[in-house]
């Protein structure tokens, strides 16, 4: 099955999955995904590591997200789609922090246009009689 074939919600899956060990034992950060025609390019995550260095300089055990709270987060990521409409280039961003033990999710959908895609659908190029005669 090609990629373009594979659902959305099914794709922020599979990249979640990816990135799980990764996001165990982190307490905050930004799941970022970049798409193009309805398809996750790249993928990945930004979070302060100034935070763990700190908790471990002080010998404290890091608070982070167990197995199951990274399986809540990706279970609210694909549910959060249903907000996205009609675009099929762009990012989401999944602002996610543990506070208490529970994980919180915000997210925010950039949608992208080619203003050179659109103006060419809206004025179609010019042929004058040379052209024409060469067909």
């Amino acid at each position: 099955m090609s990629q373009e074939m594979v659902p959305l919600a099914r794709q922020v899956d599979v990249a979640l999955r990816k990135l799980e060990d990764e996001l165990r034992g982190l307490s905050a950060g930004t799941i970022v995904l970049q798409i193009r025609n309805d398809v996750i390019g790249k993928f990945g995550i930004r979070h302060l590591p100034l935070d763990c260095e700190e908790r471990a300089a002080t010998g404290e055990k890091q608070p982070g997200m167990t197995s199951a709270q990274v399986d809540s987060l990706r279970r609210m990521a694909v549910e959060a789609l249903t907000h996205k409409k009609s675009w099929t280039h762009g990012e989401i961003a999944y602002d996610f922090v543990l506070r208490q033990g529970k994980v919180y999710v915000s997210v925010q959908f950039e949608s992208n246009y080619n203003m050179a895609n659109l103006l060419f659908r809206l004025h179609p190029k010019q042929r004058d009689r040379r052209d024409a005669v060469n067909d």
